[in-house]
């Protein structure tokens, strides 16, 4: 599957990127990345995917950092906006976490060569851009963090420590990208269903607030 076809048929594949040389060579760069890693891989790497020359590709990004850059911001902007429906929706604290880790572990699931990208390849973003995504991920963070604590505060779960529990369902979730393989047994969906059921066993929802 290429990073072009793992979002699916319902969407055009980063069809926030325009104008489409510079979604095609986001697309590339994309799959360099996750299969090669960054470091790894050259401009000329990235432009040859594209069908486009080394000189075609500076047109629209200045350096292979800055299309790290605007990968990693994308997908980490979508993951945002995913936890943080969960976490401003209606329902107990169980089913809203439920919600949330479906819906981040499907995404990983559906998206993991882009996912492996924007989780894996921080440490190679430039110092000011590396600090706009951190700040990003603490946002995240924040989102899971406010639904467990909500949860507590109900009697709902029973988590001694918060901020080491969101850590944990947050690195399960987001690992889901590193080994998932569109040939194997469950689909993204699947995955999602599991992982949130784990997760409030994880929290020590209790049964009767659990979503079934």
């Amino acid at each position: 599957m290429s990073a072009a076809e793992e979002t699916g048929v319902e969407e055009q594949p980063w069809g926030e990127v325009s104008p489409d040389a510079a979604r095609r060579l986001l697309i590339a760069a994309v799959e360099a990345f996750a299969e090669r890693g960054y470091h790894a891989t050259t401009t000329r790497d990235i432009a040859g995917r594209a069908g486009m020359s080394p000189a075609a590709l500076y047109i629209h990004y200045k350096t292979k950092e800055e299309l790290l850059h605007r990968i990693s911001r994308i997908g980490h902007d979508k993951a945002l906006a995913i936890l943080r429906t969960a976490a401003d929706g209606e329902g107990t604290a169980a089913e809203r976490l439920a919600a949330a880790v479906r819906s981040f572990v499907g995404w990983h699931a559906a998206h993991h060569m882009t996912a492996r990208v924007v989780q894996y390849e921080l440490d190679a973003l430039g110092e000011e851009h590396r600090t706009e995504i951190i700040a990003l991920r603490r946002r995240t963070d924040a989102a899971v963090r406010e639904i467990i604590n909500d949860g507590v505060r109900a009697g709902e779960f029973d988590v001694p420590d918060v901020p080491g529990t969101t850590l944990a369902v947050l690195s399960l979730c987001i690992d889901v990208a590193r080994w998932f393989n569109v040939a194997g047994r469950r689909t993204p969906d699947e995955v999602g269903a599991l992982y949130a059921d784990l997760v409030l066993r994880m929290v020590g929802a209790r049964p009767e607030t659990s979503p079934r």
